[in-house]
């Protein structure tokens, strides 16, 4: 499925450097349980892990619990209040899915399937972990790509996750989802412009680059940034992002009650771990999730598609 690759054309477009960092990257590390990135273990990797939980979890009893948790997915809206956004772009509604894992169980990615159907909003962005297994065959998952776009009638934005081969971009674009590897695009509605831009994975690859993500943005102008983690939010700040979306985490997938993860698996404050956070002036949102990964099983952490429904924040220079 990846013998149609353009090598080339998408080491432009990552970085020469980063670009040859995630090819061996993916060569030689990316099966590993232990290793490189900005976490040390990582447990996606380790097959171990999917069946011990897996017997653990049947031998408890707890097994069909959390599967019935992890389709009881969240519809819900999200409002953000963005500075300097333009009058046309009120109210504009952005689709957040992330962390599908549409390989790991038919029955979820069913369900994922069908609640997204019931979303309205003008685009929809995903941050990045289309697949479960990042050194297995991705046709199951890209497969299941395909269904999804059926269902989404409007322009759909996205970046790769620590899960995901490079080699997806072209089949994903083939599909009509404009892929942004450290890019951006601007949104245009009426005579102004919203802009979008994302960076390839931050945790494991670590080839995000938002200085070339955000190059040629006009200055204050209000910028939306699709990331696979939170773990770059002190670039992002530095950048003058309005908005960080990311996911990554599962909000702990199988958390404590009360929702605390027992693996927090990110560099970043346990406080970004899922839902909407501030760093200084950078708002963020990290999405819990909208599959699930190693077992599709949820604790104390359901999965959601969220709509992020924006606002024009008041300028505080204005008089009250």
């Amino acid at each position: 499925m990846i013998s149609d690759f353009d090598y080339t054309a998408l080491a432009k477009r990552v970085g020469p450097y980063l670009f040859r960092q995630r090819m061996r990257l993916q060569e030689y590390y990316v099966a590993q349980s232990f290793g490189p990135g900005r976490t040390y273990f990582h447990p996606e990797n380790a097959r171990w892990a999917r069946k011990f939980l897996t017997v653990l979890l049947k031998t408890s009893g707890l097994y069909w619990l959390g599967e019935r948790h992890a389709h009881a997915i969240r519809l819900h809206e999200h409002r953000a209040a963005l500075p300097q956004l333009p009058a046309a772009f009120n109210g504009y509604r952005v689709l957040h899915l992330s962390d599908l894992h549409l390989d790991l169980d038919e029955k979820l990615a069913r369900t994922i399937l069908e609640r997204v159907r019931e979303a309205r909003a003008d685009i929809c962005v995903i941050t990045g972990d289309y697949c479960s297994f990042t050194m297995g065959d991705p046709e199951i998952a890209m497969g299941w790509m395909r269904e999804l776009l059926r269902h989404l009638a409007m322009p759909v934005y996205a970046v790769l996750g620590n899960h995901d081969r490079i080699e997806m971009v072209t089949h994903l674009e083939a599909m009509g989802v404009r892929m942004l590897m450290n890019e951006h695009v601007a949104l245009a509605r009426e005579d102004a412009c919203l802009y979008l831009a994302g960076v390839d994975d931050p945790h494991y690859f670590e080839t995000s680059n938002l200085e070339k993500a955000v190059e040629g943005i006009p200055e204050h102008a209000p910028v939306i940034l699709l990331a696979h983690t939170a773990e770059i939010y002190r670039e992002a700040l530095g950048a003058g992002i309005a908005l960080f979306l990311c996911g990554h985490t599962h909000a702990g997938q199988m958390s404590l009650p009360g929702g605390t993860a027992i693996l927090h698996n990110a560099r970043h404050p346990r406080r970004m771990n899922s839902g909407p956070w501030r760093f200084h002036e950078l708002q963020g949102y990290t999405s819990s999730g909208t599959g699930a990964c190693i077992v599709p099983v949820r604790f104390f952490a359901p999965g959601e598609i969220v709509v992020h429904v924006l606002e024009a924040a008041p300028d505080p220079a204005s008089p009250a």
